[in-house]
This record gives structure tokens, C-alpha cells and sequence, in this order.
């Protein structure tokens, strides 16, 4: 019913008595719950959770880049910025041309987008070596720390201390190979039902209205 810590603890209590492997998002709070609630069962960092570190990097050096733009530049940079979390090799032309172009005009952006790619290789390979490569997986990584501690970017350097701070559970999705994307799905439906609401003044009647909504949400006559 709500993210307190507490809450969370209690819940796991109840449920979780099986439970060997929990995947999660980032949250210190949520991995403490579950440390102590469950006996500190393998946790394993969702994947989209920690590439977006590398990504709000990248985001913050752009914006901070494109202050010292013209005008008309500092708009149509805003406006074209997917041309930097594309896949290079899916860009088109136009799009490489306003890549390369805003790149030219910073020095940081054009480093924070190199280590953007860089990070990017690692993933790539740290897919294909899992599960019985870890151990290039994890020198590869620190490779990455050095390129980002030389780069000088505290944007990045911000990025790879969250890294570190969480680097056995980041392991750990390569090593299991497992996601929270289900639950993500789930997430994101409930607060749809939540807002098509305009909210619920009582929790027990919002918790029946999410299960009734996926138990029923298969078949093909109308629920009363």
C-alpha cells in the first residue's frame, strides 16, 4: 500500500518464504527490505535500471553543453537529441550529420558520447560472454572505469560510482540473465487504472480493481 520500508519487509515476510533470487531496480532502501526480510537472497540489478545511469550522463552533459549554443542551435540540438541514444549504426543520414555537427561544437559532448558508445560495446559483449565469461565481463568493466575516471566528465564519474556501488548485482543480471520487465508491464497498468480513477481513496478497493483487472482482462465478454 505504499514504499515504505517497513511495509515492503512485512509483505516479504508473508510471501516471500521461497524466494532465492530477487530481481530489482536500484533503490537502497528496497535492498535493505529484502536483505533483511528474506536472509539476503541473490539480487540481481535490472538491466534498464542501470544502462540509464550511463544514459541520464549523456543527457546531463548535452544539456549542459547546449547552454553555450546559439539560439536556433541550442533548440534544434534539444530538439534532435535522439540522434545521441540511437544506435550509431541506425542512423540515417541526416541524422549522422546532425550527430557529428552538434558533436564538433563541444569537446564534452563529444567525450560523454564516445564513453556513451563505449559503455555500449561492454554491454553488447557482456550479453554475449554470459553466463561463463564473467570474469572478461568484469575486466572489461574496469576498462570502462578507467576510460571514464580519464575522461574527466563528473557526469560520468556520478554514473560509475552507482556502478560500483552495485557492481556484484549488476554482474549478476549477466550471470542469471533475468529481468523485471513483467513486473515493470504490471506497474505501468496500474497506474493507468489509478489515473483513469483520478485516484482511490481506499487501498483494499484499488488492490480488488488491479486483480480483477488482470484475471479478467483475457476474456472476451464484459466484467460487471
Amino acid at each position: 500500500k505504499d514504499r515504505k520500508k517497513e511495509t515492503l519487509k512485512a509483505y516479504l515476510r508473508k510471501h516471500g518464504g521461497n524466494v532465492k533470487v530477487v530481481v530489482m531496480d536500484m533503490s537502497p532502501s528496497f535492498k535493505a527490505a529484502v536483505d533483511q526480510a528474506l536472509g539476503k537472497p541473490v539480487v540481481v540489478a535490472d538491466r534498464f535500471h542501470f544502462c540509464r545511469y550511463i544514459y541520464w550522463a549523456l543527457e546531463s552533459v548535452r544539456r549542459k553543453a547546449q547552454k553555450d549554443f546559439d539560439d536556433y542551435d541550442r533548440k534544434k540540438c534539444k530538439r534532435m537529441r535522439h540522434v545521441f541514444y540511437k544506435h550509431y549504426e541506425n542512423l540515417t543520414d541526416k541524422q549522422l550529420w546532425y550527430l557529428h555537427y552538434y558533436l564538433e561544437k563541444s569537446n564534452d559532448l563529444k567525450i560523454a558520447y564516445q564513453l556513451k558508445e563505449a559503455y555500449r560495446l561492454w554491454f553488447e559483449i557482456a550479453k554475449n560472454l554470459a553466463p561463463k565469461g564473467l570474469k572478461e565481463v568484469k575486466e572489461r568493466l574496469y576498462e570502462f572505469y578507467d576510460l571514464v575516471k580519464a575522461s574527466g566528465i563528473p557526469e560520468f564519474e556520478r554514473a560509475i560510482e552507482t556502478f560500483q556501488n552495485w557492481q556484484k548485482e549488476i554482474m549478476n543480471s549477466f550471470g542469471y540473465d533475468l529481468h523485471n520487465g513483467f513486473v515493470e508491464g504490471i506497474n505501468n497498468q496500474t497506474k493507468v487504472i489509478k489515473r483513469n480513477a483520478f485516484g482511490f481513496k481506499r487501498f483494499d478497493r484499488f488492490r480488488l480493481k488491479v486483480l480483477l483487472h488482470h484475471q479478467y482482462k483475457n476474456i472476451d465478454i464484459r466484467v460487471a
